[in-house]
């Protein structure tokens, strides 16, 4: 039997300890698609910093290009805390990860309700609130 990099724990058939942890992970994953597209030059601009330029600038596609590193690494923590067996992430980094994310999407919600741009006001503030909502069931689940 082969061990992958992320597996779910399961004890006698029984599923992970958490199932807000894939949505929420699929939800990370799906915002490092959207800043890899923003980082490889894709006219997305609208619905992101601000949403000023359709075309981010060089130092912003930078910027992009850390935050799809950043979201793939919140995925991987709120698996490690939602019960799957993930190999980089100590139990206790994902006890305190899941923590500040449900903080910092909190409070990108309220940043993206105050922001000038619609996609950001009307797309990017509820799948921020939407996640916030899952890594705080995460959070708050039993080990």
């Amino acid at each position: 039997m082969t061990m992958s990099a992320v597996e779910p724990i399961t004890t006698e058939g029984k599923q992970a300890r958490s199932k807000a942890a894939a949505p929420a992970a699929t939800g990370f994953t799906g915002y490092a698609v959207f800043q890899l597209a923003l980082a490889l030059g894709a006219p997305l601009g609208r619905a992101a910093f601000g949403g000023a330029h359709a075309y981010l600038s060089p130092g912003l596609r930078i910027v992009s290009a850390i935050a799809v590193l950043i979201w793939l690494l919140a995925a991987l923590v709120v698996l490690r805390r939602g019960g799957y067996r993930v190999l980089l992430i100590s139990a206790s980094a994902s006890r305190a990860g899941t923590r500040a994310l449900t903080g910092l999407l909190t409070l990108g919600t309220l940043i993206n309700l105050a922001s000038p741009s619609g996609w950001e006001h009307f797309l990017q503030a509820p799948l921020a609130a939407i996640l916030a909502t899952l890594c705080l069931l995460v959070a708050r689940s039993r080990p």
